[in-house]
């Protein structure tokens, strides 16, 4: 297959512009987002902070008064001292917990917000990037595509452990079929070239059948009787959606 070094550059050169406009429509963007959003959960913050100043008003307003019912006590009866001290811890006590139970679920509804705005950072970040990478791949000619993950494809067959390379190849004896599913029909010379490629691993007598499945988005798998092996993006964004999920719940 001769190599079309005009192709190449063009592509380098889309490549350089989508990195560009991911820094500029993308990253940016959600950096502002996270950013406001870190502004308002410190303006809760601050919110809480006054609430706290507050309650801690309350709490030396309390103290004072507390005060007064003790110089009241010389004064007054035992038993009626006893009873307004009672009645002054009692109200501490509780203007105390309310305080503490007041910042606590404040802490943790912006904590929960902030771990949500975040998760939801993520998740656009991810669907924009993969729309855009679509949209600079469909640009890119299909033979260019396919030799890339034809590549990466041998690469990882001949890499692998030759036991775990025979069980592959084991499941190919008989009349079952190795089905190479790409996300785009390949064109028949490239289809050709795949084949001779893969023969060339896993035997000259394997049988192998093409398909396309447009949910992959690009690359390919590899389907044996009772195993896959997974080369494509579908694959890819799963598995960066799962982790920003994982990364999203509260520890």
């Amino acid at each position: 297959m001769r190599v079309d070094w005009w192709t190449i550059a063009l592509q380098t050169v889309n490549f350089a512009i989508l990195v560009w406009l991911l820094n500029r429509f993308l990253y940016k963007p959600v950096l502002r987002m996270i950013d406001a959003r870190r502004a308002e959960i410190d303006h809760q913050y601050a919110d809480a902070r006054a609430m706290e100043d507050k309650a801690r008003s309350q709490l030396a307003q309390l103290e004072s008064e507390r005060a007064g019912i003790a110089a009241e006590r010389e004064a007054a009866l035992k038993s009626a001292t006893e009873q307004a001290q009672e009645a002054a811890q009692a109200r501490l006590a509780k203007a105390d917990s309310d305080a503490k139970a007041l910042l606590e679920a404040t802490r943790k509804r912006l904590s929960a917000e902030r771990q949500q705005a975040l998760e939801q950072a993520r998740h656009v970040a991810i669907e924009l990037g993969s729309e855009f990478a679509q949209k600079l791949l469909a640009e890119v000619p299909v033979q260019v595509r396919a030799e890339a993950w034809l590549d990466r494809i041998d690469h990882y067959l001949r890499n692998m452990p030759a036991n775990e390379r025979d069980k592959l190849i084991h499941q190919l004896d008989g009349h079952a079929a190795l089905v190479v599913v790409t996300a785009t029909p390949l064109p028949q010379p490239t289809t050709q070239a795949w084949q001779k490629r893969l023969l060339e691993i896993l035997g000259k007598g394997v049988a192998i059948r093409f398909e396309s499945d447009a949910q992959l988005v690009a690359g390919a798998e590899l389907r044996f009787p009772t195993a896959v092996l997974h080369f494509s993006w579908r694959n890819a964004l799963a598995a960066l959606r799962t982790k920003a999920e994982t990364d999203g719940k509260p520890g």
